[in-house]
């Protein structure tokens, strides 16, 4: 695995393979990660920085790290020793090198000549959750071997961030380019850990824009061995208050969840905790439960805007039977209906915050079809932007999508080597639909 002095002692040392051939030992996935284990949580990104440089020879090393919006990177450096009172420098994606790698799920070599480094910027994704890029500069430009080893550590990196982020606050300070609220940090923590997710029977992404006083929109998603499982939910008022009413709601619903209880009774007990705590306040929402293993699916609408699929290149509106938000107080229960999702589907769930005053400017089921081609990570972005620039950047409502592609059960693998799959991703930024 990894190299040490004779005592046992001090730091991990690259080695290269005895044979001269292959990749080093220090530079495979179970090396890395090994090497990255020893280090404090703040200096893990230094140690894969250090291992890159005495392999190949990289004259530097940072990580870049993709900001709460998806549309920005923020640079780490070679570890996490950022001044945490200030701001994250920001550097926006659109048009850039950065987001063509993203978009891509590929590796990038730029050698303008003239003894200038050459620069690789690689993807750090884990099952298509862009957590951000690998960033590095050599004297001279990588072969195919080192170019692998290089796609490697960036997969391996991604282990790395995802196991250290429960320790340290580096990386949230990074991906906030903007001060947070604090009903915008209530917000963000009932988000998933991960904002995307591929499996081999679909890839869902959700993205989400607070409003200039935070509307209290959550999404969230699960998969179990049979299931994957999906809410979108809107609480009712702003700032604190609608934060605190979303933290009940959701608490009750993964509770309801994690027991293994079905939509109905999800939905029963998350209406039943806002009676009974809620303050007679009321969230909206939706439930969706896909089973993995014959692909059928059951919706719970609590109240909520309806669901947009897109079929065969054509947007429909999906009009359910709908129930009362949850905690609302009438005597009410709630239906399991059935949702008709086909293989080559895509189901784009969404808050009224994309729908309400100027966002009605904005053309959603002609912008789902001109973004068909983009992965969901993008696509939920995309149809973000467009309500944040029809609203000139001041959104009066959260805005949220959940963007899902349906390729159905007879998927049972996916080829993600590097943490994405490839044959999802989207065109670069130049070609591609934004």
């Amino acid at each position: 695995m990894t190299g040490r002095g004779p005592d046992g002692g001090g730091e991990p040392t690259a080695r290269t393979a005895e044979n001269g051939d292959g990749p080093s030992a220090a530079t495979t996935l179970a090396g890395t990660l090994a090497a990255a284990e020893t280090a404090a949580p703040v200096e893990s990104l230094d140690v894969v920085a250090r291992m890159l440089k005495e392999h190949i020879g990289a004259a530097s090393v940072s990580f870049l790290i993709t900001d709460f919006t998806g549309g920005s990177v923020v640079r780490l450096g070679a570890a996490g020793s950022v001044e945490t009172d200030e701001p994250a420098q920001r550097i926006p994606l659109a048009g850039t090198l950065y987001d063509d790698v993203i978009r891509t799920q590929r590796p990038r070599v730029e050698d303008k000549g003239d003894d200038a480094l050459v620069r690789i910027v690689a993807p750090v994704t884990n099952r298509g959750d862009a957590l951000g890029l690998l960033e590095l500069f050599l004297p001279t430009a990588p072969d195919a071997t080192v170019m692998r080893e290089i796609g490697e550590t960036a997969h391996a990196l991604a282990y790395i961030v995802i196991a250290n982020r429960s320790y340290t606050d580096v990386y949230q300070w990074g991906r906030r380019t903007k001060p947070l609220s604090l009903a915008a940090e209530i917000q963000h923590r009932l988000l998933p850990a991960s904002l995307a997710c591929e499996a081999a029977q679909f890839a869902v992404a959700g993205a989400l824009e607070p409003a200039d006083h935070v509307g209290g929109d959550t999404f969230d998603y699960a998969i179990d061995r049979d299931t994957v499982q999906l809410s979108v939910t809107d609480a009712m008022g702003h700032d604190v208050d609608a934060a605190l009413l979303a933290t009940l709601l959701v608490s009750a619903l993964r509770r309801a969840r994690r027991a293994g209880a079905d939509l109905a009774e999800q939905a029963r007990q998350a209406n039943d905790a806002l009676l009974r705590h809620g303050r007679q306040s009321y969230v909206t929402g939706q439930l969706l439960r896909i089973s993995l293993i014959d692909g059928r699916t059951e919706f719970v609408n609590a109240g909520h805007p309806w669901p947009l699929r897109m079929r065969d290149g054509q947007v429909r509106e999906i009009a359910p039977e709908i129930d009362m938000p949850f905690g609302f107080p009438v005597t009410h229960g709630y239906r399991v209906q059935s949702l008709d999702l086909r293989p080559g589907d895509r189901l784009v769930m969404l808050t009224d915050g994309m729908l309400e005053r100027n966002a009605r400017n904005v053309n959603l089921s002609d912008l789902i079809v001109r973004t068909r081609e983009l992965h969901p990570r993008e696509a939920a972005r995309a149809l973000i932007a467009a309500v944040v620039d029809a609203n000139e950047s001041h959104l009066q409502d959260d805005a949220t999508v959940m963007c899902l592609d349906w390729h159905g059960v007879g998927n049972s693998r996916r080829d993600a080597d590097t943490g994405a799959d490839l044959a999802d991703a989207s065109a670069p930024w130049r070609t591609g639909a934004r």
